[in-house]
């Protein structure tokens, strides 16, 4: 029988092999499922640290300039060293660590230390404040913290008998992490770990007023990760840089889990404001070849002149929300390459996306990738739509077909768990169309699309069609109560520097609109606001819906409608 390690370097290595051979790799790749495995131990030690020590594991550039790089052995002897500092003070097998660290060694160090000892990471950014915290410490059973040194005084009002580390300058009553450094506790492994223990443990921003409790283990993201290594395409040796902060499951995708199975690099550019000019200078100055970013990123960046910047790019890809076609076109004009769209969420791994080397359909989020089932499925009658064009909800078949780089589940939450695996599926809540070719595109999510007129509107659709206007930054389309048509598309607009909001400007963009949009499609209210948003940056329509509802159509002041330019 072969070992875990042989399991998953087959696995990666298939992948490998036909990475621009897509039916040959959707066709022929089988899930690693191996009944114990350890990331740490497992792979990053006995394969990267083993076979590549001196290959730089992660560099990570200050905005200062200042920049520094860690081998694969640098970060295996490091772990080791924490890992047994932590074990001595307590750290043991399933206790829960709270990890609120920047883009720092530090996080790397200690999420190789915690998966070596065993214990469960919960991830969290470090902008929360003492609500968010007391939640995670309560619903998470939190054991022990690892903080950065400023944000520890948020602790002061989050009671519990945890284990406190903190990061940086010393705290009073806090262990100080720089003690790991002249550490002799000895790390040894004190026995397998299984592969379906838990490993990760993500609070999800959402609308609700408590996060959903996301689990994942030592399978379903160190393996499912394979399907996001296959989709951007990383290959070993790479040099990968990620747009993504701390604590949110993408940060997790692309700066530790996809880019480590591929054997590349990790960059990271740790910046406290987002510069344009001067991520386009990394990406240039350190050599990285495969580069993903969220599309508010991308916007940003093609507004510079990107022709200016000679890079060493492959591959770009784009994640977090759907990427509009006009930024897709305005780099595939700078740099002769096409950012590939992809598609998951905290509960997966990437499920669909556009692999290197095939044909692209506009406005696609792409197909099926390896090891993913996907099924569009009525959202009223549970079962699956077929056809050219066929629209439901994105759902991943479970049963034997059930990838590994799928969550167990909501952590404690039978009910949740419940409605989002029905029928034998996990249920995404997006909504999306395939066409004849399997190519998948995004509509909304379910509670996002709604009616006007009896026409069902996609927000992204018209959002895509906002931003092509030279003034949009960012917009939201949400239904505004209307007498005659029950609702009618408002848009929320956020303009780009320099701009100011104005009747001129307001009329120049519904114009805009009804020129590129269907009839039925027309924006016909525009409000220009700032966007309330999740934690995470995601947009919340549920509050701007809840705000139009409230007014019953009554018109808010600074709202212009497509009726006072008439004519």
């Amino acid at each position: 029988m072969t070992s875990p390690t042989e399991q998953l370097r087959a696995a990666r290595d298939l992948l490998l092999a036909h990475r621009t051979d897509y039916p040959r790799a959707y066709t022929d790749f089988v899930w690693p499922r191996p009944e114990e495995f350890n990331f740490a131990t497992d792979w990053f030690d006995a394969v990267l640290a083993a076979e590549h020590p001196q290959r730089v594991a992660l560099r990570i550039v200050e905005q200062s300039g200042d920049e520094a790089g860690y081998t694969f052995a640098d970060l295996s002897r490091r772990s080791d060293q924490v890992a047994g500092w932590l074990r001595a003070h307590g750290v043991t097998r399933g206790m829960r660590v709270l990890v609120l660290l920047g883009n720092q060694v530090e996080l790397w160090e200690t999420t190789l230390a915690c998966m070596k000892l065993g214990a469960v990471i919960i991830p969290a950014t470090t902008l929360l404040a003492a609500a968010d915290l007391r939640d995670r410490i309560d619903r998470g059973h939190v054991g022990a913290v690892v903080a950065r040194s400023d944000i520890t005084t948020t602790f002061a009002e989050v009671p519990g008998a945890y284990t406190r580390v903190a990061v940086g300058e010393p705290v009073t009553g806090w262990l100080r992490y720089s003690d790991t450094e002249q550490s002799l506790d000895p790390f040894t492994v004190d026995g397998p770990t299984r592969a379906d223990d838990t490993l990760l443990l993500y609070f999800t921003s959402g609308t609700t007023a408590l996060p959903k409790l996301v689990e994942h283990t030592h399978a379903s993201y160190p393996i499912g990760h394979l399907s996001t290594m296959y989709w951007i395409g990383l290959q070993p040796g790479d040099v990968h840089l990620n747009v993504s902060s701390p604590g949110w499951a993408k940060h997790a995708w692309s700066c530790v889990f996809a880019p480590w199975l591929a054997g590349a690099t990790i960059a990271i550019f740790n910046y406290q404001r987002f510069d344009a000019a001067a991520m386009l200078d990394v990406l240039r100055d350190h050599k990285v070849t495969t580069f993903c970013a969220p599309p508010t990123v991308w916007r940003m960046l093609i507004q510079q002149d990107l022709p200016s910047w000679s890079l060493s790019l492959r591959e770009v890809v784009g994640a977090g929300e759907p990427l509009n076609p006009e930024v897709i076109e305005s780099v595939r004009r700078a740099w002769n390459l096409t950012i590939r769209d992809g598609y998951g969420q905290t509960e997966t791994t990437a499920q669909v996306g556009n692999p290197p080397g095939q044909p692209l359909t506009l406005g696609s989020m792409g197909r099926a990738l390896p090891g993913f089932v996907i099924d569009l499925v009525d959202p009223v009658g549970g079962e699956p739509v077929s056809g050219d064009g066929a629209e439901g909800e994105i759902c991943i078949r479970c049963g034997d077909a059930r990838p590994v780089g799928l969550m167990p589940g909501y952590h404690g939450d039978d009910e949740r768990n419940a409605s989002a695996f029905a029928g034998g599926r996990y249920h995404t809540g997006d909504v999306a169309t395939r066409d004849a070719d399997g190519y998948i595109t995004y509509v909304g999510r379910t509670d996002d699309v709604f009616k006007a007129s009896d026409y069902r509107i996609s927000p992204f659709e018209l959002e895509s069609v906002l931003i092509e206007h030279p003034a949009v930054a960012e917009a939201a389309v949400v239904p505004a109560p209307d007498a005659m048509r029950l609702a009618v598309p408002k848009a929320y607009v956020v303009l780009v520097a320099g701009r100011e909001p104005s009747r001129e400007l307001a009329g120049d963009i519904l114009r805009h609109c009804r020129e590129h949009l269907a009839p039925y499609k027309r924006i016909r209210r525009i409000e220009f606001a700032d966007l309330p948003k999740t934690i995470s940056g995601k947009i919340r329509r549920v509050e701007l819906r809840a705000a139009e509802n409230a007014r019953a159509g009554a018109r808010p002041e600074g709202e212009y409608r497509e009726e006072d330019f008439a004519g």
